[in-house]
């Protein structure tokens, strides 16, 4: 369980991203998070659709810290599930992600299959059979601060159940850390690190995104990781 100090700085460090958000979007209409000419990032259509990862027929999913829901309703189309949930602290992040979902042409199916809601992704506790097939996550892991990245790992571990998928949109995946942040660093081996190393998941997806599919934020800092819990 996190202590009120390090929910705190969880809480204050998702406060300035959506502060950061807010400012940003209104002047430039996108973050640097978000793709840019595309509402998918290209890594996780890449991932979903080269079916190199045996997703069930059916399951439920969580995108945790969704912000405006792109991937949240690609996942729900594209894996044709009928629970598919976002979750982000930031209720500036649902608003836009409900308003997003309702201003697109999105097909009844998918829409009545997505479900955006402002709660807390470290207070979330679940019996084993409401537990997640697929958690995906792109920004809310360096949305927090790195000292509390354990936490986030334990509750992945918790939440997803046997057999079940985490994909990691790692980004920006860098060679060193650095002090500055949101969004703060990312690596590979850090990931490893704070879900327990290896043992209890098998890596069934490892790539870096070619160049040619991604934006020019992204280009070079992407790296997608698809893990099964054993």
């Amino acid at each position: 369980m996190l202590s009120n100090i390090e929910r705190n700085k969880i809480y204050l460090s998702i406060s300035l991203c959506d502060i950061f958000y807010e400012l940003y979007h209104r002047a430039n209409g996108l973050t640097p998070w978000e793709a840019g000419a595309v509402d998918i990032q290209p890594p996780l259509k890449m991932a979903v659709e080269s079916g190199e990862v045996p997703f069930p027929k059916e399951g439920k999913a969580l995108v945790p810290g969704c912000g405006r829901g792109f991937d949240t309703i690609y996942l729900a189309s594209a894996l044709g599930w009928k629970t598919v949930l976002g979750y982000d602290i930031s209720t500036t992040a649902i608003a836009a992600a409900n308003d997003f979902l309702k201003s697109k042409n999105v097909p009844p199916s998918v829409a009545a299959s997505v479900n955006f809601d402002a709660i807390d992704f470290f207070k979330l506790e679940l019996p084993e059979e409401e537990k997640f097939d697929l958690i995906y996550d792109y920004t809310f892991y360096v949305a927090i601060p790195p000292s509390m990245r354990p936490a986030w790992g334990a509750q992945i571990q918790s939440l997803i159940k046997s057999g079940g998928y985490l994909i990691t949109l790692m980004f920006p995946h860098v060679p060193e850390p650095y002090k500055l942040g949101p969004p703060f660093w990312s690596s590979f081996e850090n990931y490893v690190e704070v879900l327990g190393g290896v043992n209890g998941w098998e890596i069934v997806y490892n790539k870096i995104p070619p160049p040619e599919i991604q934006s020019e934020v992204h280009k070079g800092k992407d790296r997608i990781v698809v893990w099964r819990r054993v």
